[in-house]
């Protein structure tokens, strides 16, 4: 069976519009649908030919896409993670740091009324920048986990879509 568009080279160019990760598996939905769309139709019939083995593959393909939208999520959280690990260090050593000024201010018994209030500053500050910097890693975290599920949202939209036109197909 013939039709217009190669599915492979649909694909390739579906991958290399985009650097998003979920282009792979839409371009392979695409290829799904094209293919479809340019299949011979069957005399009298809402039926259609189709070559089986291009239409095994491009499933396959595309079962091999979806564990790398898991693997992106994933790769998102573990991101994520180590910016709130980092931080969290960071805050510590902040801490650490200001515990240790204030334990020398107050170690100098001239200042001990002054290197209190000084090093409770200093903690102030160092709790508060800790604060700030996991705050910001949640955000961060939230951010792209938020673009990743709209990604797949537009991945389930297209699936449902294409779904639909095929039940479409067999109903008329």
């Amino acid at each position: 069976m013939t039709h217009d568009p190669d599915p492979a080279a649909t694909r390739a160019s579906a991958q290399s519009a985009s650097d998003d990760r979920s282009a792979p598996l839409l371009g392979l939905l695409d290829d799904v649908a094209t293919l479809l769309e340019h299949a011979r139709a069957m005399p009298m019939s809402a039926s259609v030919l189709v070559n089986k083995a291009e239409v095994l593959d491009l499933l396959a393909a595309a079962r091999e896409a979806v564990p790398d939208q898991v693997a992106a999520a994933d790769q998102v959280v573990a991101e994520a993670e180590k910016v709130l690990t980092r931080a969290r260090a960071e805050a510590e050593a902040i801490v650490a740091d200001a515990r240790l000024r204030a334990e020398k201010l107050v170690d100098e018994h001239e200042l001990t009324e002054g290197a209190r209030t000084r090093a409770a500053e200093i903690i102030a500050r160092a709790e508060q920048r800790a604060a700030e910097l996991e705050a910001g890693a949640d955000d961060y975290a939230d951010s792209r986990l938020a673009q990743l599920e709209t990604d797949l949202d537009a991945v389930k939209q297209q699936v449902l879509a294409g779904r639909a036109r095929l039940a479409g197909r067999k109903s008329s």
